[in-house]
């Protein structure tokens, strides 16, 4: 593996109604501006209907440098498309990226602190 950079992938399920897919978009700009050094990439994927699609994603990751890439599955459950199609897709990858590091981070709704944000939100507060 050669000694590039670390980019992270937001991976979104993509959306017939343009300004959800720009609020994904508006969410990855967002975690570029706080992930200060600890990814020199930040972009956003979506697993079907909008663009750019995952593979392409992860292309353009490596294209522009990713040595290590990191993918967030921007989902709330692990059904069909956390399970299987992801993982699926990020094999696909690594058989074209063979010296890429591409690692699969665990999915947004299995993170621990999502019920005290859920709380936070219910109380009107922001996280």
């Amino acid at each position: 593996m050669n000694a590039g950079k670390r980019a992270l992938l937001l991976v979104a399920h993509g959306s017939r109604l343009p300004e959800a897919n720009t609020e994904v978009a508006e969410l990855t700009n967002r975690l570029r501006e706080v992930s200060g050094d600890r990814y020199e990439i930040v972009t956003h994927a979506f697993l079907e209907i909008a663009k750019p699609d995952i593979p392409t994603g992860i292309d353009v990751c490596v294209a522009q440098g990713a040595a290590q890439l990191w993918v967030l599955p921007y989902f709330l459950a692990a059904g069909r498309h956390v399970r299987d199609d992801v993982p699926a897709l990020l094999d696909q990858a690594r058989e074209r990226h063979p010296d890429v590091l591409i690692n699969l981070c665990t999915h947004l709704g299995a993170e621990a602190s999502l019920p005290e944000l859920l709380l936070q939100l219910a109380e009107g507060g922001s996280a």
